[in-house]
């Protein structure tokens, strides 16, 4: 039954086709038509149409719900270009004017961004595709305006501020260590040498570089410009904005911008008083400004896990001061070895080993490594430098020369000179030793072959280190030693009076042994070498006084009287020319050895106590034993006169006894 129904409804359907078809071509060919057909006609055509819009009511339905999508997209779209808008018309900055309005704007952007992903991940009609291109320029014009106020931000929201306990605005040039540039000629070397108070160790400490109630935007602007695929430009802004900070934080470390040239061609003082500067500087630009960027960073882009933003930022973003300050010392570095910037090199030794690890910590990843590579290159110049001149230091002793004698035999100033720079070297024991470290066995092959033997009272070198340290350093100090004390020997051949040259050696080796056993070099050098010196400057005592006073008591002496035979009057002739002879060779001694000089106040006292001993006793015993032959008036001074003399020697005050007669 079902099947004849559906056989009838198609006969139907094909009768139907088939008449429209007659009228099709009815139409066609009958121009003219009756009142009557065209009445028909219409009614054909409502029933038509009548029979259309059932067929057609669910596909319209459909479209119209897609219209209402498009057009609820289309508001928003209105919406969100009409609210940036009307914040792109205000030149003043957002979130200087009202944070909450700021925020606002952020949520608006971040809606626009979001509404854009969703198109996007549609296949869009040419109408969504221009909504599409309309929303992506509000997301550009927004991001140029917010760019603008992140950089804008970072730069008035700075807190930079000197610490405290390190100030640099400060006398430190007035209070210049004007001694620093002695040569081993000038008399005011025992001050010379001082070492900077340079603090080792201290602790890293982390401050707002920032005003720390703008952080929470600058981290939601980051996020939203990352997330809108304007990372670089974020970044980019960061950066140019924190390297102009840190730039500023130099300034108020007083480090100046010089090149590699500049610092070649400065004059030592005013080197001196910037490599100073320098080594206070780095510690507090590392430990303090590079630790707090690093902490900015990670509080800005510490969310962002697409990338590690975070340390390119900071890289980047600190680059060029550091490289600055590395660029500096590495200047240094390459400069003439001169001996009296060592003391300098090492404190820029001392602060850039000290901070390795540090920036270790700081450069830890892929992105630091370039200046963690150039800080490790830098330390190792400056470790080569420090080598460099201490062997530099070692030359210019030995070949110091001179062409006259030291006036009154006093201790030279080279001998002040380098005793009191080693003594100051003590303190930087670490540093010298892990510096000379692989030079030390040269340095022991030249000791043992080098070291001044004037007698056999000098005892093996092997002896002499038992008891004192084998360090890099310390074999480099026994090394200066022998070579200093070789130059003192030469110029000690330059007086023209014998026992002047042993006065000389013997107060400079007194001076060099009591140096050596009152301060920590006495740990370096050790005992055994401290009672070698001891014995070297009184065997030159014991030299002075034969060359100076074995003729004299020659005077003095019974050989050619007791034995003689004379007669009364030609022994007392005999005892008054060797009287007139002996108060002739002590008056001429008298005038040149009271202008000689003794520094040493207990061995110029135990020099006089020995003289007057010696002397004084043969003196009174002579007069005494002769007294019944003397006349009176041939003693010209009594055993106390004497005495008294011998007392005025070796001040470095020339005088004479021609004019004085005892009363």
């Amino acid at each position: 039954m079902g099947g004849c129904n559906l056989m009838m409804e198609t006969m139907e359907e094909e009768n139907l086709i088939e008449a429209a078809r007659l009228i099709l071509r009815a139409l066609d060919s009958n121009k003219k038509m009756s009142n009557e057909a065209r009445k028909i006609l219409v009614e054909l055509g409502t029933r038509l149409t009548s029979m259309m819009k059932v067929d057609t009511t669910d596909d319209e339905g459909e479209d119209e719900e897609e219209d209402g999508e498009l057009n609820d997209i289309r508001e928003r779209v209105n919406s969100i270009q009409e609210k940036i808008l009307n914040w792109e018309g205000d030149e003043s900055m957002i979130w200087d004017c009202d944070p909450e309005e700021a925020r606002e704007y952020l949520k608006t952007v971040d809606e626009a961004r979001k509404l854009a992903e969703s198109l996007e991940s549609l296949t869009l009609s040419e109408d969504e595709n221009e909504l599409l291109r309309k929303i992506n320029a509000v997301i550009q014009a927004s991001m140029a305006r917010i760019e603008e106020e992140f950089r804008h931000m970072l730069v008035h929201n700075r807190q930079n501020f000197e610490p405290e306990p390190l100030s640099f605005r400060s006398s430190e040039d007035d209070g210049l260590d004007e001694h620093s540039v002695v040569s081993f000629g000038d008399d005011s070397v025992d001050d010379s040498v001082q070492r900077d108070s340079v603090s080792r160790g201290s602790e890293v400490f982390i401050m707002d570089l920032l005003n720390p109630q703008v952080i929470p935007d600058l981290r939601s602007i980051a996020n939203l410009m990352f997330d809108s695929n304007y990372g670089r430009e974020c970044s980019q802004a960061f950066i140019n904005a924190r390297k102009d900070a840190l730039d500023d934080c130099l300034f108020i470390l007083e480090i100046e911008k010089l090149s590699i040239e500049d610092v070649l061609k400065m004059e030592w003082v005013s080197l001196n008083s910037r490599i100073r500067r320098w080594t206070k500087a780095m510690k507090v630009f590392v430990r303090i400004y590079l630790a707090s960027e690093k902490f900015l960073c990670e509080q800005i882009f510490g969310q962002i896990q697409t990338e590690p933003v975070s340390s390119i930022c900071f890289s980047e973003s600190s680059k060029a001061s550091m490289l600055q300050l590395l660029n500096f010392a590495e200047a240094v570095s390459i400069g003439p070895h001169q001996p009296e910037k060592l003391l300098r090199i090492l404190d820029m030794y001392e602060v850039l080993s000290d901070l390795m690890p540090d920036i270790e910590g700081l450069y830890s990843d892929e992105n630091g490594s370039y200046i963690r590579i150039e800080f490790q290159d830098v330390l190792t110049r400056v470790t080569d430098c420090v080598k460099a001149t201490f062997i530099e230091f070692e030359n210019a002793v030995g070949s110091n020369t001179s062409s006259s004698a030291f006036p009154g035999g006093g201790n030279h100033h080279l001998t002040r000179y380098v005793m009191n720079y080693i003594k100051t070297l003590t303190d930087y024991s670490d540093s010298l030793n892990a510096c000379l470290k692989d030079h030390e066995q040269v340095v022991n092959d030249q000791d043992s072959s080098s070291s001044p033997d004037t007698s056999s009272g000098n005892d093996n070198d092997d002896t002499e280190n038992a008891n004192s340290s084998s360090s890099p350093m310390a074999l480099h100090f026994r090394s200066l030693m022998s070579i200093l004390e070789c130059n003192l020997e030469e110029k000690s051949k330059l007086y023209k009076d014998e026992a002047l040259g042993h006065l000389f050696m013997m107060n400079n080796i007194n001076y060099m042994a009591e140096k050596v056993k009152n301060s920590e070099l006495r740990d370096v050098l050790g005992d055994d070498w401290i009672r070698k010196r001891n014995w070297k400057f009184q065997q030159y005592a014991m030299s002075y006084e034969r060359a100076t006073w074995s003729s004299i008591l020659n005077y003095l002496r019974e050989d050619g009287i007791s034995n003689s035979g004379s007669s009364g009057s030609t022994l007392r002739n005999l005892l008054r020319d060797r009287l007139q002879a002996f108060y002739t060779a002590f008056e001429d001694i008298y005038k040149s050895q009271t202008g000689w000089s003794i520094p040493n106040s207990q061995l110029r006292e135990d020099v006089r106590i020995s003289m007057s001993l010696k002397v004084i006793q043969a003196y009174r015993t002579f007069v005494g034993r002769h007294t019944n032959h003397i006349s009176e008036k041939y003693i010209k001074y009594t055993a106390d006169d004497l005495e008294n003399y011998i007392l005025d020697l070796f001040e470095g005050a020339p005088k004479s006894l021609h004019s004085f007669h005892r009363r």
